[in-house]
């Protein structure tokens, strides 16, 4: 097995225990793209376990020591980018797919500024730090993932698109996992809102106050489908598969965040999940927008109400 291969194949099962959503959706692209969706994966995967002490996205804790980790994240980067051999599969495949689909540097500087915002103990104060977190954690990987796909990188407004994909993706992860951010100390409704409902400092997920939670939780959602329905307009400059591949994604991810406002005030009863069919109905569905995505997805202005990333 060449040494490409064997990072291949670790990054293949990187995805498959860490995200079956990401996972399902990333068996549509060609191989190819597929391969490297997966290397990029398996390192935005591995720093998010350093940076929170879990494994695979699962048993998320509070660490003692955030800053050594952050620091550990940006030096075995800097080490795998420079040519040298970290000896970790994550962090190896990250250079291969850097230099075979020319991600630009400065996306991945701003995704490791997302694990420092976490490390910082960093709280939102306004919908607009909010959003920035969203970008920082996953707007920059919709971006990645788009040149992984063959976007240029000076292709401005598909990359706008492609994170507003990462955008709508994050705020569903942070509607669906109130509960489980509250056990490890983090909060990312902002304060502005939770000032708005009267919450108490601290009190969020007590149960007196489930209903304005909720409110808050369809709110998420409801900015989570204004961003994926904007980043839909961006597949018509995709290859066939590669929007087939994001139109399930966006699908998927898009039921999450309704399965959590559909729930109300039991929405943390539960982890929400999608289903093995549910999943499949999306991919089915995906294919036929992915063939009349010019008809319903044209090129459109960006929406001036949503965020802008960063140049």
């Amino acid at each position: 097995m060449t040494v490409r291969a064997a990072l291949v194949a670790a990054a293949g099962t990187t995805i498959a225990h860490g995200s079956k959503s990401f996972a399902a959706a990333s068996r549509l692209f060609d191989r190819r793209t597929r391969e490297r969706a997966w290397l990029l994966y398996a390192w935005c995967r591995a720093c998010d376990d350093i940076a929170d002490g879990q494994e695979l996205g699962h048993g998320q804790q509070r660490v003692a020591d955030p800053q050594a980790r952050i620091a550990r994240i940006r030096d075995w980067t800097a080490m795998a980018l420079a040519g040298n051999a970290t000896g970790d599969p994550a962090f190896d495949g990250l250079a291969l797919v850097v230099d075979e689909a020319g991600i630009p540097r400065a996306f991945i500087e701003d995704h490791i500024a997302g694990f420092q915002l976490d490390a910082d103990d960093w709280r939102p104060r306004s919908e607009a730090d909010l959003l920035r977190y969203c970008y920082h954690v996953a707007g920059v990987v919709g971006c990645m993932m788009a040149v992984v796909m063959g976007v240029p990188p000076g292709d401005e407004a598909t990359l706008d698109r492609a994170c507003d994909l990462g955008i709508a993706f994050q705020l569903a992860n942070i509607a669906r996992d109130i509960e489980e951010d509250d056990r490890s100390g983090r909060c990312y409704l902002p304060e502005e809102w939770l000032v708005e409902m009267d919450f108490p400092p601290g009190q969020h997920m007590k149960p007196p106050f489930r209903p304005r939670l909720t409110v808050l939780a369809r709110r998420l959602a409801a900015m989570a489908g204004r961003y994926e329905a904007s980043a839909r307009h961006g597949t018509l400059a995709l290859p066939w598969r590669s929007a087939w591949a994001v139109l399930a994604a966006a699908d998927i991810y898009g039921g999450i965040a309704r399965k959590v406002a559909a729930a109300g005030d039991h929405a943390w009863d539960h982890r929400v999940t999608t289903s093995r069919a549910e999943k499949l109905a999306a991919i089915a569905r995906a294919a036929r927008q992915a063939t009349a995505r010019a008809r319903l997805y044209p090129p459109a202005p960006p929406d001036p109400a949503l965020w802008s990333r960063p140049r």
